[in-house]
């Protein structure tokens, strides 16, 4: 498949850049006992990994908006002190990262986490030096869906030429919000989204690992 020679690489950090699974679903879990609902196994919260997090607890528990708020705030009692640091990068990804940047590839994170963790997760494992921007979400729960989030990192970094950008994020959520803005999007498959997932928002391309990846953003196909 032939692809753009791409400039700019925006990447969504869960499930993409780091596997989230303990932190994000131990701290649902943690928000949804306040509520009275108790989940034994907290891996089955695994769907509260893509989307907004009030958006996720209304869809999925039936929250009110108001009463998502406030299992967001529970959520991230947790998560701010715990649950960030209970993650892991995916195997091989810093070499990914080195790869893009000596090819001369600018990255850039666009996230629905807030800024605030993305930019400690990414510090603590030693991976921001690699990227010119990290943007994601506001604490307020403003900026969280993924299109405000990606205009934001463009607008934030001055880019314009939209077809010299593609959004590389392992769930519908990032492939919609890329496409909202007339960018190219390429799924991966090693996250938590499926091929089914990915076919059916439009992926302009789906990579089964960071092997594939690295083939379709240096040409090396």
């Amino acid at each position: 498949m032939s692809l753009k020679n791409y400039e700019y690489i925006l990447m969504d950090l869960d499930g993409t850049i780091t596997d989230p699974l303990e932190g994000i679903t131990r701290s649902v879990q943690h928000a949804l006992a306040s509520f009275g609902i108790q989940v034994e196994d907290p891996h089955t919260l695994s769907h509260f990994i893509g989307p907004p997090l009030v958006d996720a607890f209304m869809e999925y528990y039936g929250f009110s908006r108001e009463q998502g708020v406030k299992a967001a705030e529970k959520y991230r009692e947790r998560f701010s002190v715990v649950g960030l640091y209970e993650n892991e990068v995916y195997p091989g990804m810093e070499d990914f990262l080195k790869k893009m940047t000596g090819a001369g590839k600018k990255l850039l994170v666009a996230t629905s986490k807030p800024q605030v963790f993305a930019e400690k997760i990414l510090e603590h494992f030693h991976l921001a030096q690699y990227f010119t921007f990290i943007g994601g979400s506001n604490l307020d729960g403003t900026r969280a869906h993924k299109d405000e989030v990606i205009a934001y990192v463009l607008a934030e970094d001055l880019i314009t030429q939209l077809d010299q950008v593609v959004m590389v994020g392992d769930r519908k959520y990032d492939l919609a919000g890329a496409q909202k803005l007339g960018l190219d999007c390429i799924g991966v498959l090693y996250g938590y989204g499926s091929r089914q997932e990915m076919e059916t928002a439009g992926a302009t391309a789906l990579a089964e690992n960071l092997e594939e990846l690295t083939g379709l953003l240096l040409g090396s196909r």
